[in-house]
């Protein structure tokens, strides 16, 4: 039995594909996110110093990244962890984006910052603590950037999608869906990945979908195998964490690759990634003349 997805997610008919709503593309600077090309997010978790994200903006652009992630402000676990450079932080990005040409995007946490992360940033991300937090993706929404919405920590789908018809409804179409692992009983890892998740949301979206490998398990050996799951299961991109010296990093150590762990990462994915766009030229060229509504059905 087939499911309606339309009357599944009744409250959410901005975001579901449909006959208003051809696929959306994403465009950040020069970048496209959702147009068939896959783009890959990397950095540090926390902006450190200008050494430290001057190094990582080079070598990530070098190794094929399209944007630099890094946080300025940080939502931590314990209050007596580092909790980011604040203004500082936001003023290395943006000197760092002037030398490497990447497109910058950075977590926002608060309503009252939104003006002052939206004049560093290219692209906003509203984390997985929250996602939830509505007059914090209003006020998101109305800078006008473009939103990375990262899944809520023990969020459903359904959750997902109405966060992001928040954002869609105060007049922001340009809104990318992040999927970073969620907590289940199972605690072996930082988080359970949902691939199944990422390929509901291509399928029933028309929004980007990215993955984060890096806060889906929390540890760096298994970064790799699960960004190739992420493009298998039809990711848009990634946004992964890299330090040059992950057992000094000031947060997420554990979970960020190393330079050489990277440049082998992306690598090992170029034949998956390749594999992925032939796939999807091969389908839009099916279904090119096939009207929105009925490619949805």
């Amino acid at each position: 039995m087939c499911v309606n997805w339309q009357e599944r997610f009744a409250e959410t008919p901005d975001v579901l594909i449909g006959a208003r709503s051809c696929r959306t593309v994403v465009t950040v600077g020069k970048v496209s996110i959702g147009g068939g090309k896959f783009v890959t997010m990397a950095g540090p978790c926390s902006v450190e110093s200008e050494e430290q994200l001057s190094s990582i903006g080079y070598f990530v652009r070098r190794a094929g990244a399209s944007f630099l992630r890094g946080g300025a402000f940080k939502p931590r676990s314990s209050p007596y962890a580092f909790q980011g450079l604040g203004r500082k932080g936001l003023e290395l990005l943006v000197e760092v984006r002037r030398r490497t040409g990447l497109a910058i995007v950075t977590e926002v946490m608060a309503e009252r910052d939104v003006p002052m992360v939206a004049e560093a940033a290219d692209m906003l991300q509203i984390g997985s603590r929250s996602m939830e937090n509505d007059s914090l993706l209003e006020a998101a929404a109305r800078s006008g950037r473009p939103i990375l919405l990262k899944r809520g920590l023990m969020a459903s789908i359904g959750d997902l999608l109405r966060a992001a018809q928040i954002i869609l409804s105060c007049g922001n179409p340009n809104v990318v869906l992040c999927e970073r692992g969620i907590r289940t009983f199972d605690n072996t890892l930082r988080n359970t990945f949902d691939a199944a998740g990422i390929a509901l949301l291509k399928q029933i979206t028309h929004l980007p979908v990215i993955a984060d490998p890096s806060h889906a398990c929390g540890n760096r050996e298994l970064v790799p195998e699960l960004a190739r799951i992420g493009v298998a299961a039809g990711a848009d991109g990634m946004i992964v964490e890299v330090h040059p010296d992950p057992a000094r990093a000031w947060s997420d150590g554990e979970q960020s690759l190393t330079f050489a762990g990277f440049e082998k990462m992306m690598h090992d994915l170029a034949p998956w990634i390749a594999l992925r766009e032939q796939a999807l030229c091969q389908q839009q060229t099916l279904t090119v003349l096939t009207p929105c509504a009925e490619a949805a059905a």
